[in-house]
Order: C-alpha cells, then structure tokens, then sequence
C-alpha cells in the first residue's frame, strides 16, 4: 500500500492501485501537473470537486451524486460515502487492515475484491470488517 497517494477525489483508492505506475495520486501537489494522468482533461469528478474547493466527494452535499466515474462504479461511490461517514484516516486503515489480510484492489486489470457488490452499504460494510 502506498498511503501518500491517499484517496483520489472520486473515491478511488490511489493508495491500492496498481495500474499506472507513473500516477502521482489525484491529488498529489494539488493535481496541476497533468502530464502523467491520462485522465485529467476530461474528468468530471475532478473538475467538480476543485471549482467547489474540496479535497474529494466525500465533503460535498449532496450526497449521492452520481457525476462523471461515479454514474455507473458502485466502488468509488462506496468508498467516499466511507470517508464521509467516518474520515479519509479511517478508510485507509481499514483499506490497509484488508489488504494485510488478503482483500486485493486490483486482482484482474483494474477488478478486484471490492468490485463484486451491486449495493452500497454492503460494499461499506465489507470494507469494515473486511469479511462478507
């Protein structure tokens, strides 16, 4: 796990990924210096989130917004209710916890453990006890 990337502004967990391993994290240094992130000119999330000031979707109002990545990904959306319910600290701890344990972020591509839930408060739940 490499908890300084933290928590990307959607939700995502930066700090699990495996994919890119030139990213830098959403947020890292503000997330100006786009030239690693293929992502960045078009994501919504991103936009949303900076014109509003916050750090990530987790502090803004209302809940349940479904911009961008998190019209049709139950994960992001899971993990920055998490945060919102219980802080960014806590969500990585447990994110760490899991990943001691065995839970895999990325087991396939970009699916892994966190990917097979079709409801939000279960997919909450997993990440806290780390067990279905």
């Amino acid at each position: 796990m490499k908890r300084e990337l933290g928590i990307a502004r959607c939700g995502l967990a930066c700090c699990l990924c495996s994919e890119n391993t030139q990213c830098k994290g959403c947020k890292r240094d503000g997330f100006k210096e786009l030239s690693w992130c293929k992502d960045a000119e078009w994501c919504e999330v991103r936009k949303c989130v900076i014109s509003k000031g916050l750090r990530g979707c987790y502090e803004c109002e209302p809940k349940g917004c479904c911009k961008g990545l998190l019209a049709d990904k139950i994960k992001p959306r899971a993990f920055s209710e998490f945060a919102g319910r219980y802080g960014l600290d806590e969500l990585l701890d447990c994110l760490e916890r899991n990943e001691q344990a065995g839970i895999v972020y990325h087991r396939e591509g970009i699916i892994g453990d966190y990917d097979d839930f079709d409801d939000i408060e279960a997919l909450i739940d997993f990440i806290r006890k780390g067990k279905r």
